[in-house]
């Protein structure tokens, strides 16, 4: 995936908003004002920090020698994926569907209640479970 490919699929999710809160041109992703992910692009690499099932983040760093740990964030939540090629698209977009649920089931009850109504469930979770 190409970074406006990857960025067009990260603004698809519900209610995802593009923000630019450090100096460096990194764009981060959130929904609800808390982060689900990093977009960066340096000497044309693209890389994106993700929110992880601390288990299954240590899965995928044996899997996909591109999916390391999180670059400046909590070691056993995050997971840096570097976009080589090596890993599957369908598996990119899982990845950020599960981390974008993670921090949907993360907001306060009333926040999440609204946005299951406004969206409903399976466009908000869609792999993870809820």
């Amino acid at each position: 995936m190409t970074f406006h490919e990857i960025r067009h699929y990260l603004l698809s999710k519900p209610e995802a908003q593009e923000d630019f809160p450090f100096r460096l041109p990194v764009a981060v992703m959130k929904i609800q004002s808390k982060m689900f992910a990093t977009l960066a692009e340096k000497d044309g690499v693209v890389s994106m920090n993700l929110k992880c099932d601390p288990h299954e983040a240590l899965i995928l760093r044996d899997i996909f020698p591109a999916v390391k740990p999180g670059y400046h964030m909590n070691k056993r939540h995050w997971n840096t994926v570097v976009f080589d090629s090596s890993i599957p698209k369908g598996e990119i977009e899982r990845m950020v569907d599960n981390s974008y649920a993670l921090v949907v089931q993360g907001l306060r009850k009333a926040e999440r209640y609204a946005l299951e109504v406004r969206h409903g469930r399976v466009a908000l979770y869609a792999n993870a479970e809820a």
